[in-house]
């Protein structure tokens, strides 16, 4: 009997996989860089922490979570997105003012499965919690696209919109409302139900929203501080030379965003899969979830779609030398000095079984840049390496190694 990977999911290999380890560590690195800090939250939270926080009436709550309960009879559900459980992590560690934390990690959705779009998926994102100011905002932003741009997602646009908060916002449903209720003939049974509960998630509805090219904008009914928080971050984005392009339709796809919307497009993918991230601000998520007012913005972007929006890419070798071992009574000085290059801080690999020497170098040029040949001439202190991309070779003394691979 044989298993596969449950719908939805995925197993990701080698050469696959390379991709994927390059672009987790760069962001590791980008995110450090803008004074991020690792926070690790666990893969399920009471199911609670989602239906409050990212709201119980919607599609995500209702149709997309992976929901049940443990041996002790608690509702338990894995996270289908990564900022209400670093928001509870916040506020379960007692803490105050200002935190920036970055997370990575799977997420659970019970979605219909196609390219870009699974069941288990991998996001990386930050949170910038405990102040207001629109630089946070703007930062964000930034962050994450640099971040895409280093990592080679090209055609990439910044979409931009405020939603208003709880001052401006009502004012705006009751518009949008009266909007959409002469326009009930128009709507799917998804967004009648939504009609009375949340009518802003109508505008995010891929069935309706064509039909709604004239609704009311939330952009064009903001309060004073919201349409001046708004600016700041525009103006901070300019000065940054971020382009962005607004978007009075963007809601995103949670309930717990206020003010600044935001999301990341790959023109290059199909439509249906072509936002590879997004964020936006939450100043009230913290209060949702129980505890003290604390403003917040983050992102997440989706690693599978960034992987299939930067396409086909020639990735370097995974390793720096690879060490073919030219007699079985070299093998143990072999496996000595690769651990020695390894510990310089090179990567380095060699054949366990003995296997010739020709089958060792077709490995080589598979896995890594460079050969080295481990034989008599090791008793001299040297061997001799070779540039599998130039065909190139020398004699090196081991202590110059690294050097030659550095030229």
């Amino acid at each position: 009997m044989s298993f596969r990977a449950p719908k939805g999911t995925d197993d990701i290999l080698p050469p696959v996989s390379r991709t994927w380890r390059r672009v987790l560590r760069s962001w590791d690195e980008w995110a450090e860089r803008y004074g991020y800090e690792l926070i690790i939250s666990p893969l399920f939270e009471a199911t609670e922490v989602f239906e409050r926080g990212v709201g119980e009436d919607s599609e995500l709550v209702t149709k997309q979570m992976y929901t049940f309960p443990d041996r002790g009879g608690r509702s338990l559900t894995l996270r289908p997105e990564g900022t209400a459980g670093v928001v509870r992590a916040y506020l379960a560690a007692g803490a105050s003012g200002i935190l920036k934390v970055a997370y990575s990690g799977p997420m659970f959705r019970y979605e219909q499965p196609q390219a870009g779009r699974r069941r288990q998926f991998h996001q990386v994102g930050v949170e910038y919690l405990g102040t207001a100011a629109p630089l946070a905002d703007a930062e964000v932003i930034e962050l994450g696209y640099r971040y895409l741009q280093s990592i080679g997602v090209s055609d990439l646009v910044v979409l931009l919109n405020s939603l208003g908060d709880h001052v401006c916002r009502p004012g705006y449903l009751a518009v949008l409302t009266t909007y959409l209720e002469e326009r009930r003939h128009l709507l799917c049974d998804d967004s009648l139900g939504r009609l009375d509960t949340n009518p802003l998630r109508v505008l995010d509805c891929k069935v309706c929203a064509p039909k709604l090219e004239d609704a009311p904008a939330a952009v064009h009914h903001l309060c004073d501080p919201c349409r001046a928080h708004y600016a700041d971050v525009q103006e901070l984005l300019t000065a940054a030379n971020i382009p962005f392009q607004e978007d009075p339709r963007l809601v995103r796809g949670l309930d717990y965003y206020t003010r600044t919307a935001f999301e990341y497009v790959a023109t290059g993918l199909e439509a249906a899969q072509n936002a590879v991230g997004g964020g936006g601000r939450y100043d009230g998520l913290a209060e949702t979830l129980g505890g003290r007012p604390t403003p917040g913005v983050g992102l997440a972007l989706g690693i599978d779609r960034i992987v299939l929006a930067m396409g086909d890419v020639a990735e370097e070798p995974p390793l720096d030398l690879y060490l073919v071992v030219a007699g079985e009574e070299w093998h143990k000085q072999a496996a000595a000095l690769a651990g020695d290059l390894r510990r310089a801080g090179l990567r380095v690999d060699l054949d366990p079984e003995g296997r010739s020497v020709r089958a060792q170098f077709r490995e080589a040029g598979r896995r890594a840049r460079a050969a080295a040949v481990i034989g008599q001439e090791l008793e001299e202190g040297k061997v001799t390496v070779k540039d599998l991309a130039s065909g190139g070779q020398e004699v090196v003394a081991l202590e110059q190694v690294a050097a030659w691979l550095d030229r």
